[in-house]
């Protein structure tokens, strides 16, 4: 009956993510037919401590020697999931730390099997292989997401989605066209660096996590030269798709260093509004307004900067009802519930692969194989 319930009509699922800006987990729950959102759960986060931030850290950027990484990242969802047990299925992301599609290639650490005997539910992992193993980027994976959420705010034109985590990504979707995976529905991509850059900077100069709401750029002026250096970059006159790394613009600290303080901060403060402003000109439409989810939502300083460079309404996604903290997490739970029912998560508009692709990993604690969802058609 339990495995029924899963795969018909509408479940409560539970999402996770935990990005690259390595401050914690975020888990929140939804339910969901795979299509529709009926109704917003409840939700929950985890902080990672010093130490397991370091382990964390350490393993950015590698492809192997992940061990003690992995089992931080299983340790730790295992402790905040048990305390949302009434989940029919879980989407569980796991940590990326390292992507490089166009080796057709991408690593996330953590292990559903795992979780899924620990928890007693099914669990779906391992979303991005199967895109990238066809040809995709891989990312960004919420598009499909976005789309069932404007749908759901009965939106009637053309809307942009920033997400700013460590790097930038934008979901351009059109609500009026019913399937996320049909033709003109999503356009997605990531825009650039976002949060990364100056998480950096002021960790290395103040051993702070972040320039909490944006004060210390608001005091500095942002350098010209460097802000068009980072545009003349190739990826931003590439057309999307199109995914990034975190460390893809890691050279950026050695050209804010000679800076001071406040003057690197504007500067790769401003660096990250004016390459959401490029990304735009690569929409279908002009959007209606740019919604923000993500850490940077909180920047101030960012987001006046954002509304400069973009020229169009800017506004946090929750002054139309949503949880920005959570919009991720709660993504991974659509999808879950999408690839339990073999339906599409990425698609030719929002990752480049050749089609609609189902993807990722489903172990259930049922039966005794691990099911790959991997490539399949939707």
């Amino acid at each position: 009956m339990l495995r029924e319930a899963v795969e018909t009509g509408p479940i409560w699922a539970l999402g996770t993510m935990s990005g690259t800006s390595l401050d914690g987990i975020d888990a929140a729950m939804i339910r969901t037919d795979g299509a529709e959102i009926f109704e917003f759960g409840r939700s929950a986060y985890r902080p990672y401590g010093e130490d397991e931030r370091d382990v964390l850290r350490a393993a950015l950027g590698r492809w192997t020697g992940h061990a003690e990484a992995a089992a931080v990242i299983d340790a730790a969802h295992l402790e905040l999931l048990t305390g949302m047990p009434e989940a029919a299925v879980v989407g569980f992301h796991g940590q990326t730390t390292a992507h490089d599609p166009a080796a057709r290639r991408t690593c996330q650490i953590g292990d559903g099997r795992k979780l899924a005997h620990a928890l007693g539910c099914p669990v779906v992992w391992d979303f991005r292989s199967a895109d990238v193993a066809e040809g995709g980027q891989g990312a960004p994976l919420v598009p499909f997401y976005h789309h069932a959420v404007m749908r759901r705010l009965g939106g009637a034109r053309p809307v942009a989605i920033l997400n700013l985590g460590g790097v930038g990504n934008l979901t351009w979707v059109d609500p009026r066209i019913p399937d996320p995976a049909g033709p003109g529905a999503c356009l997605a991509f990531d825009t650039g660096p976002a949060n990364a850059p100056l998480n950096d900077l002021m960790r290395t100069r103040f051993a702070a996590e972040r320039d909490d709401c944006g004060a210390l750029g608001a005091a500095g002026t942002a350098d010209r030269t460097v802000i068009d250096h980072l545009l003349a970059q190739e990826y931003f006159r590439t057309a999307p798709p199109k995914s990034l790394d975190r460390d893809a613009f890691a050279w950026l600290q050695g050209v804010v260093a000679d800076l001071g303080d406040a003057d690197a901060a504007a500067t790769l403060t401003r660096a990250v509004a004016e390459t959401v402003a490029a990304g735009l000109t690569h929409c279908p439409s002009p959007p209606a307004e740019l919604l923000v989810t993500g850490g940077g939502r909180h920047n101030a300083t960012m987001m006046r900067m954002l509304s400069d460079a973009a020229r169009l309404p800017v506004r946090a996604v929750e002054t139309v009802g949503l949880d920005g903290d959570m919009l991720e997490a709660q993504a991974f739970a659509y999808l879950a519930v999408r690839v339990v029912r073999g339906w599409p998560i990425t698609a030719p508009g929002t990752t480049g692969a050749k089609g609609p692709l189902t993807g990722g990993k489903l172990a259930d604690p049922r039966r005794p194989e691990t099911r790959a969802a991997s490539g399949s058609k939707g």
